[in-house]
């Protein structure tokens, strides 16, 4: 039966091939690529809705008890705002380093109840340069790399100092035993961030981590595949509006698209109680 699914399958992408590989068919090739990558949970960002960041916390994340969620670059707070108005009961702690952006997420964190923390996450502790938009006073793009803003971005670049710690470090400073999610969203850092976890996550002590993925990784020179491989014992998916996309076997084709998207690891002994469609 498998090879029959082949033969058909072959045929199909032959007869394609002939009929649209052209330039005067380019058009409707690239239409039909674009709707794809949105079908496969990329360049969904209109809203929270449409990334499925409503589903991560509505449906997973509302299922641990009383959960501890780190938002790694948290902006002004709009995610942490969300977890604390939909789950009454988690703890959250926001950071930010920029002083600009920080000052809005001081504002959030008294309206709705969870802690701002005005630093960095990496792999090492210190000050580092964040680069943003010179014309911006805080921008939701600033990064730890110049290229972000002046390559993808093509925009001067302003830097600032900021103070960056580790996730290790902050969990032992704050007595912190479980993180139910750590979210990461640091234009291109996120790896050096995980980097920075690597005690707590071979402690087994994060249940879920949703990394944002997209064309600062290219600046950065990351790859999913390296996500992948530094969190053997998460199950990988990628974010869609109310699912999750599996990310197995490894692909490049279907897994280096650099284009915004959320990928999710959920830790593989949590996966019956949090994702049982998994199974």
């Amino acid at each position: 039966m498998g090879s029959v699914a082949h033969v058909l399958q072959s045929t199909l992408f032959g007869l394609y091939r002939r009929l649209f590989a052209r330039p005067a068919c380019y058009y409707l090739n690239r239409l039909l690529f674009e709707l794809s990558l949105r079908g496969l949970g990329l360049l969904n960002s209109e809203d929270e809705q449409a990334s499925g960041e409503l589903f991560l916390i509505d449906q997973l994340l509302a299922r641990l008890p009383a959960p501890v969620v780190l938002d790694v670059g948290a902006n002004q707070g709009r995610y942490s705002t969300m977890v604390r108005q939909r789950i009454p009961s988690s703890t959250v702690w926001a950071f930010e380093p920029h002083p600009a952006t920080f000052r809005h997420l001081a504002v959030a964190s008294k309206t709705f109840a969870f802690q701002a923390v005005p630093c960095g996450m990496g792999n090492t502790a210190g000050s580092f340069n964040l680069y943003d938009r010179q014309s911006g006073d805080g921008t939701e793009h600033a990064s730890l790399y110049r290229d972000v803003i002046e390559g993808i971005h093509a925009r001067d670049a302003v830097s600032v100092e900021v103070v960056v710690t580790t996730i290790d470090s902050f969990m032992a400073e704050q007595g912190i035993s479980e993180i139910g999610l750590l979210k990461i969203d640091t234009e291109g850092h996120e790896y050096q961030v995980l980097q920075g976890a690597q005690k707590t996550l071979e402690a087994g002590k994060i249940a879920m981590i949703q990394i944002e993925f997209n064309e600062m990784n290219t600046v950065s020179r990351v790859f999913c595949r390296d996500f992948i491989e530094l969190l053997k014992g998460y199950a990988p998916f990628r974010l869609l509006p109310v699912s999750l996309l599996p990310l197995t076997p490894y692909r490049p084709l279907r897994h280096e698209l650099f284009g915004f998207q959320n990928l999710v690891f959920i830790r593989n002994n949590l996966l019956p109680q949090l994702w049982p469609e998994a199974d």
